[in-house]
């Protein structure tokens, strides 16, 4: 069972492909999860949903290629500005003006983008863990697995299983890992259970696409400049055992 059930329920479609969002509560203020990293979807902030809608109007998306939204092949359907594009198709479907954006990793990004581009839509930014190409050396535990990411390995160790063969062959495999990485406080067995449980909603050829989705910057320049357009107030959160994205890229994000 759910804690709170949505008053909303529905689909956006843009060239093909549909979107699904919920829409919980109300308030003067709405509070938008931009579409999380695909990986997973919108249940991932279960725990969040009842509290802020008790207070504020929640809209939740899930990211296309995983949950109620269609799962396109193409790569070019997962660039960063679909997915800025799908929140501002389901905003003005549902009536919302402007919003405070919450967004985690990529989403982070992404929703950042959205507040650079559209200031007039968003009242404010919170960024939990953001993604940043370019901007800071490699994680410490992580290192930088972009390096070998479309190289075929003797072996698929650690975080040499966040490689687009690997994927191929066991998603599973990887999503269990990949989980254990980012759920590493004592006691998070049932966060993990329902996070590989949404990972497995989608599968292996589908993040691949969209990992092969071309970004909008290549270099370090891009995303900052970016970032320094970003008018609208920004929160930002950063795990202290995270063992995704360094802690200096956060940093990077609130300067």
């Amino acid at each position: 069972m759910r804690a709170r059930y949505p008053e909303i329920e529905g689909y956006v479609e843009r060239d093909g492909v549909k979107v699904g969002y919920e829409v919980y509560g109300a308030g003067d203020t709405t509070v938008v999860f931009f579409p999380i990293d695909m990986i997973v979807h919108s249940r991932a902030w279960k725990a969040q949903i009842p509290y802020l809608a008790r207070f504020y109007r929640v809209v939740v998306i899930d990211p296309r290629g995983n949950g109620r939204s269609d799962r396109p092949t193409d790569p070019m359907a997962y660039r960063g500005e679909e997915y800025v594009a799908d929140t501002i198709a389901v905003m003005d479907e549902v009536g919302v003006d402007r919003a405070v954006l919450v967004g985690i990793c990529t989403s982070a990004w992404y929703a950042a983008t959205l507040a650079a581009d559209h200031p007039e839509r968003v009242l404010g930014l919170f960024a939990i863990g953001p993604w940043l190409a370019f901007v800071t050396p490699p994680h410490p535990i992580r290192g930088d697995s972009p390096e070998n990411f479309a190289e075929v390995l003797p072996a698929y160790e650690g975080w040499n299983k966040m490689n687009k063969h690997y994927w191929l062959q066991d998603w599973r495999g990887f999503v269990e890992f990949f989980f254990d990485q980012l759920l590493p406080e004592p006691h998070s067995t049932k966060q993990w259970e329902d996070a590989v449980g949404f990972a497995l909603d989608t599968d292996g050829p589908t993040q691949v696409a969209e990992s092969d989705a071309p970004m909008r910057f290549d270099s370090a320049e891009g995303f900052e400049g970016l970032l320094r357009s970003v008018s609208c107030p920004v929160l930002v959160l950063h795990g202290d055992e995270d063992r995704c994205q360094p802690r200096r890229r956060a940093e990077i994000f609130a300067e």
